[in-house]
């Protein structure tokens, strides 16, 4: 069990279900969803028609992620410094700047990357920002409701953001115009946030440095994991989904209404498993999700190019495994001290990152030289592992270490 918190100048009493600042943290969630669910299959359409291969199309989307892996070796210590309102105002502001720039770098494949980079660090930022102050402000016993708000609220806008990509019919401007002044209307929101609040300081005496980092591992290191399988599921989704659609014979309005099913299916999912975890515990719940969502999206492939059938995987592997960042979180902070959850966003983020830089990359090779299928066999066998290796941990921690570790 976790120990007491220790007194802190900028500890608070649990965040309450409804309150300005939640909501507005669920705001910024929700636009920071939209953009990702827009940019990425935007911006590999746009590529695509300029005649880029599929392999340089996804290497050029990986910048998105080496931006939001740099960005987690420093952003711990501006967050303890400036607060987490400072953070997530600047990474609005990054977001929108590069944004409006897209347009008007089109064609220039290294201004695209560097656009991109500058995204995901504001994108990274900002996320960090945001759970950590959700999470360590949600009472333990209803953690996994609160944590599914937030990734509902990201299902929200990932599910709304690829339908961005029919108002190319106004402009290839157009999309980017929309997604920046969604994020300008959320800053104005963010700028009414209490500025002091910063997370909690460790206690005299903790481990610090890379220690700290080992000591969160060797605690959480299964938690850790749903992060990466997330980051894969969604880089690979997004950039190369459009690509595999082209492929199978989808036109451009299925494949639009195609990406937001596994987003819907995450939606309709998230507080649901987030309650489920909170009563009988978040191992369980990922263990289930993951082999239930290794199967489906094993099984897209044999739907050929039926948009019904195709959909209704998507909506179902999407609701299982829709929940993993939030729930992977939330595991983390039944098991780790408040003072460490820092260290584990950092490591949840960095962990999403390394599997959002790979996911383009390995579909975006096997669209191009193995089957089109390889894409959601790939994605199926990653998270049939991951359920795997949780059965296996389950029948080999004892069952009271097991039910501590829960609470």
């Amino acid at each position: 069990m976790n120990p007491p918190a220790s007194a802190s100048p900028f500890l608070e009493p649990p965040e309450r279900l409804v309150s300005y600042r939640l909501l507005v943290l669920l705001a910024v969630v929700v636009t920071a969803g939209a953009s990702q669910g827009l940019l990425l299959p935007l911006l590999a359409i746009l590529l695509e028609r300029a005649g880029v291969p599929e392999d340089v199309n996804g290497l050029n989307s990986m910048a998105l992620y080496i931006g939001t892996f740099s960005t987690m070796f420093f952003i711990e210590r501006p967050v303890r410094r400036f607060g987490f309102k400072a953070v997530i105002v600047t990474g609005i502001v990054l977001i929108t700047a590069a944004t409006l720039l897209f347009p008007l770098t089109a064609g220039s494949l290294t201004a695209w990357f560097l656009l991109r980079l500058v995204i995901g660090v504001g994108d990274s930022g900002m996320h960090f920002a945001t759970q950590l102050w959700m999470v360590s402000r949600a009472p333990a016993s209803r953690r996994g409701t609160f944590i599914s708000l937030y990734g509902m609220s990201y299902g929200v806008g990932f599910s709304i953001g690829p339908l961005g990509i029919n108002l190319l019919h106004f402009g290839e401007a157009a999309p980017f115009l929309v997604s920046a002044g969604l994020y300008a209307v959320v800053l104005l929101l963010a700028l009414g946030l209490p500025a002091k609040e910063r997370p909690e300081a460790a206690e005299p005496g903790e481990a610090t440095g890379a220690a700290r980092y080992l000591k969160v591992y060797r605690i959480a290191w299964y938690a850790l994991l749903p992060a990466m399988l997330y980051g894969i599921m969604e880089a690979s989704m997004n950039s190369s989904f459009p690509l595999y659609g082209t492929q199978i014979g989808l036109n451009r309005e299925a494949i639009s209404a195609l990406l937001p099913a596994l987003g819907l299916g995450g939606l309709l999912l998230q507080l649901p498993l987030g309650s489920l975890s909170d009563r009988i515990g978040r191992l369980p719940v990922l263990i289930g999700c993951g082999l239930g969502g290794g199967v489906l999206f094993a099984c897209i492939p044999a739907a050929g190019d039926s948009v019904v059938l195709v959909a209704a995987l998507l909506a179902l592997a999407g609701g299982l495994v829709g929940s993993f960042f939030s729930l992977g979180l939330a595991y983390a902070a039944d098991q780790l001290p408040r003072h460490l959850l820092p260290g584990a966003n950092v490591l949840a983020s960095i962990h999403f990152s390394v599997g959002s830089i790979a996911g383009p990359v390995v579909g975006g090779f096997g669209l191009r030289y193995g089957a089109a299928g390889s894409l959601f066999w790939l994605l199926g066998g990653a998270f049939l592992l991951f359920g795997m290796i949780g059965l296996a941990l389950a029948r080999l921690r004892p069952p009271a270490a097991a039910a501590d570790a829960e609470r």
